[in-house]
């Protein structure tokens, strides 16, 4: 069971409000079918932090974070009640050739570090310890681009909260006290048509995006597109923007000819988030939908939770 603290700072947090990193994995993986699935799983909920500290420690200097999230489903079969308030399946989207689609996935790790060579040695000692137990669905590695520019060549992450903000973005609080201090997670994979959206001119594309190509300054609102990917990510509730902490990642194949974007968002309540999908692929109002959706496919879609370090350590060692 978690643990029932009388504090939220008794709770020790994965490390989601960690400082951005130039590399990254993200690991999705489906639980298999079997009676000794939930016992290896729980018991790598209380061995995750010492295997994180041996790759750790050898650069310690390299800033690795592992933080593991996991679906609705799982939940169930790994933990059972009492389970996160908000927590459910991914909801797929689908109007016309849009679509957000939802694809299989119960365990999320998300390895951050300044070198991609710790990432993979993370990734690679997880799957080591929880193979048996799982099946993979999709691995991808990401990479900080040139001044922090996704693909399509805009700035990724500009209105990132900051400071104290982060904490109150992406972290549930009292409103769900069980679960203080860990975070909703929502992934999505989508592939760039990249000579589609290298025909256009510059002004049509920073009419899509909402924001200067070069300077990253937001477009004044009389000339910015109320279809513009700014705009329709901007959600406000009660005269307050309602912020998501993002750390997409470019990644892509140059032989194969793939060039993508991972999106990656941290919110204290899936509402936000899934406001912000409602509002890019149907459109505020309907039909007022997201262009940049003519260029980038969605592949995959999953929502996951990821609950303290403390929870996980208690679910290993109960």
């Amino acid at each position: 069971m978690e643990p029932n603290p009388t504090s939220v700072s008794r709770v020790v947090g994965q490390p989601i409000v960690a400082p951005l990193t130039r590399a990254a994995i993200f690991l999705v993986v489906t639980l298999k079918q079997g009676t000794d699935t939930r016992a290896t799983l729980r018991s790598f909920c209380g061995d995750l932090s010492g295997i994180f500290r041996a790759v750790e420690y050898r650069n310690i200097e390299a800033g690795l974070s592992c933080i593991m999230g996991i679906g609705s489903d799982a939940w169930d079969r790994l933990f059972g009640l009492p389970r996160p308030a908000e927590l459910h399946a991914f909801r797929e989207i689908r109007v016309g050739a849009r679509h957000a689609v939802s694809t299989p996935g119960d365990l999320l790790f998300h390895i951050r570090a300044r070198h991609m060579d710790l990432c993979f040695e993370l990734a690679t000692q997880i799957m080591a310890r929880i193979g048996n137990a799982v099946s993979p669905m999709d691995e991808v590695h990401g990479f900080k681009n040139f001044d922090d520019r996704d693909l399509v060549g805009f700035v990724d992450g500009t209105e990132n909260p900051r400071g104290e903000a982060v904490a109150d973005a992406a972290l549930v609080g009292a409103e769900d006290a069980a679960f203080a201090g860990g975070s909703y997670v929502m992934v999505q994979k989508y592939l760039h048509d990249m000579n589609g959206w290298n025909a256009l001119s510059t002004e049509a594309q920073e009419k899509i995006i909402g924001r200067k190509k070069l300077s990253d300054i937001e477009l004044d609102a009389a000339v910015k597109p109320t279809c513009s990917h700014s705009s329709l990510t901007t959600i406000e509730q009660n005269g307050k923007e309602m912020k998501i902490l993002r750390d997409n990642m470019p990644f892509g194949s140059a032989a194969q000819g793939e060039f993508g974007t991972y999106f990656i968002g941290y919110c204290r309540t899936p509402r936000t988030l899934e406001q912000m999908l409602e509002n890019m692929f149907v459109g505020r109002p309907p039909g007022n939908y997201d262009r940049l959706l003519e260029y980038s496919r969605a592949v995959t879609g999953n929502l996951f939770f990821a609950p303290s370090a403390t929870f996980l350590e208690s679910m290993g060692h109960d």
